[in-house]
């Protein structure tokens, strides 16, 4: 099981798309203005384990050779992720991305939500450009299904009683409908066929949405990934696993849940107290049910299409996700 960590062959399998990529996107970056440009060489210095370009690209493979529209995709992909990443930042007043200084902790939140504007525009006109009309709503469509995920779970978290259709209906838009679009852009660069198209978008947002449950699972420590628990309670997020608690617990457990989520989400020893009702509750292994039934459809979608070392890597990135440790 330990080469879904590394994902070698989707790495063996993309090694030229990914390292022509990093010029590509390097270049769909560029700007005039010296303090843009010197923001946008510490992004792309900075940038994470290239999973949604590795999604476009082996999606783009599954229909055909990588182009120059599978380029334009995943650097569109990049930018309009990274736009709201650096917007994210700014609401939350995170200091921090991927270890590194956010955005916003060393230029202050106004260059921050102008340069997460700019990114956005930049991936706008690099599909407006090359008359990538297609890929453009693609993306764009799921930029809108993030922000109403977002402002759903903001609504939501004010009362507490999520249900769980709810928490799928926000993890899809949030998270999921990303991914569909990374799948679906990609196939969009070589299929010809709209069904082809439409089924890569559906497996992409199947692993969307076991991606997220699995990130949901990181905040009750189930691995030791040197990466503070209870944080989700803290930021009264509410995730599956507690969900699943709330709905199955007694009615003074449930009360005491709550009144913790609400008012005493900064007390250490509190938050502890809600990690260890979830585990008493089984919440945990429903979640983690859940995840491997997402990641199963996923895969069920997938096996629809030819065996070939394209659908080996692809199937790979998708264990990854549920398989990783960080």
């Amino acid at each position: 099981m330990q080469q879904f960590y590394n994902m070698q062959l989707a790495r063996k399998v993309l090694n030229t798309e990914l390292s022509l990529f990093e010029d590509h996107f390097r270049e769909a970056m560029k700007s005039r203005v010296a303090l843009l440009d010197r923001i946008m060489q510490y992004i792309v210095k900075r940038k994470g384990k290239q999973i949604r370009p590795m999604f476009v690209f082996l999606s783009a493979k599954m229909g055909g050779e990588v182009n120059e529209t599978s380029y334009r995709a995943a650097s569109l992909v990049e930018l309009l992720h990274t736009a709201t990443l650096v917007h994210d930042d700014v609401v939350d007043d995170s200091n921090e991305r991927r270890g590194f200084f956010s955005i916003n902790a060393l230029w202050k939140n106004k260059i921050a939500v102008i340069v997460g504007d700019y990114l956005l525009s930049k991936g706008l006109l690099l599909s407006l450009d090359n008359n990538d009309h297609k890929i453009l709503q693609i993306l764009s469509t799921a930029i809108k299904s993030m922000s109403e995920g977002e402002l759903l779970q903001l609504e939501k978290a004010r009362k507490l009683n999520l249900k769980e259709d709810i928490y799928y209906n926000i993890i899809k838009g949030k998270t999921a409908s990303l991914l569909a679009s990374c799948c679906a852009a990609g196939a969009c660069s070589t299929f010809t066929d709209e069904d082809s198209i439409q089924k890569m978008h559906r497996f992409g947002e199947k692993v969307g949405m076991a991606f997220q449950i699995k990130d949901d699972l990181f905040d009750y420590g189930t691995m030791d990934i040197g990466k503070p628990t209870g944080n989700d309670i803290k930021e009264k997020k509410l995730t599956l696993p507690l969900i699943y608690t709330l709905n199955h617990c007694d009615a003074s457990t449930k009360r005491k849940i709550i009144y913790i989520v609400k008012n005493e989400n900064t007390d250490t020893d509190k938050v502890k107290f809600v990690l260890e009702e979830v585990k008493k509750a089984g919440g945990i292994e429903y979640a983690t049910k859940k995840m491997f039934e997402f990641r199963d459809e996923a895969l069920t979608i997938l096996y629809e299409f030819p065996q070939t070392e394209i659908r080996d890597a692809l199937e790979e990135l998708v264990r990854y996700t549920t398989d990783r440790n960080y």
